[in-house]
């Protein structure tokens, strides 16, 4: 029991970059209906502008201030300059585009960098904290903390602001939103924003517990894509909740079945799209 709450623990660490990553990939489709295949590489940027600054002397403290800023002013920067001139286009442009950038960005990252991982200076947090049952390392008992607190603020912004309220009615309905008066063009640019830096959170706080390279976002893109699906494409609360299942549900798999806890995602994907093809908390469109 006592190594079954610990591999579940680890595995909702790993579902808390998940969640992030899931929750940022979920307000773009909402509002932008852009499947955005560049938000690995966006992960990937934080992670590495966290071991620069490091490298730099400012510290992670900095880093998880500053990045997360920063990339998002990129993605404004990218909506601004491509994504939104192949909004009126069919969606299967967007993301060639998208993925396009992303295959940029990563080629840059390793002219810099090479392929080599690049190391973490210092850890913050460095340490065991007691759980009771077992000790747990502080710095990953912080991620999963920082992940909830993320994914609480945005809830939070989205249902207790008026600017907040508007970009959720531009997500969850934008049609209907247009139809009262709202103008969703006004909110692409911050929104998109706004998701590429939860993206590069995500990535400052992967830094110092995972090898960061130039494929690191790669890697994971594919299984965001898929918990996406699973919550539902476009649902905010469908996108944390299942970032964290599947995190949990892969590492207690890995304690069991490790031949199939990396397809785990995928089979459950197909198990929810069959039985519900909009996802567990996606909404139907309606003509």
């Amino acid at each position: 029991m006592t190594t079954l709450l610990q591999q579940t623990l680890n595995g909702l660490v790993g579902g808390a970059f998940y969640a992030l990553l899931a929750l940022g990939l979920a307000v773009i489709f909402g509002v932008l209906r852009v499947i955005n295949f560049a938000h690995g590489a966006l992960f990937m940027l934080g992670a590495f502008g966290a071991v620069a600054l490091g490298h730099s002397g400012l510290g992670f403290w900095t880093a998880l201030a500053l990045v997360p800023i920063a990339v998002g002013v990129l993605g404004m920067i990218l909506e601004w300059l491509f994504v939104r001139r192949l909004a009126t286009s069919d969606r299967l442009y967007n993301f060639l585009l998208t993925f396009g950038i992303a295959l940029v960005l990563q080629d840059l990252i390793r002219m810099k960098y090479g392929g080599q991982a690049q190391p973490y200076d210092r850890i913050p947090l460095n340490g065991q904290t007691d759980l009771g049952l077992f000790t747990f390392p502080t710095y990953q008992l912080f991620v999963l903390a920082a992940s909830v607190v993320a994914c609480l603020a945005t809830w939070l912004l989205l249902t207790r602001t008026r600017a907040g309220v508007v970009v959720r009615a531009a997500t969850e309905r934008p049609e209907l939103a247009r139809a009262y008066g709202i103008n969703v063009a006004r909110w692409v640019t911050p929104v998109f924003g706004f998701g590429c830096a939860l993206a590069g959170l995500a990535g400052v706080l992967a830094a110092p517990m995972r090898a960061v390279t130039a494929d690191m976002g790669g890697d994971l893109i594919v299984v965001i894509f898929a918990v996406v699906v699973i919550g539902g494409m476009g649902s905010v609360f469908g996108a944390v909740v299942a970032g964290f299942a599947i995190g949990a549900v892969q590492a207690v798999g890995n304690l069991y079945v490790p031949a199939l806890s990396q397809v785990s995602v995928f089979a459950l994907m197909a198990v929810v799209i069959m039985m519900r093809p909009v996802g567990l908390f996606g909404k139907e469109e309606h003509a």
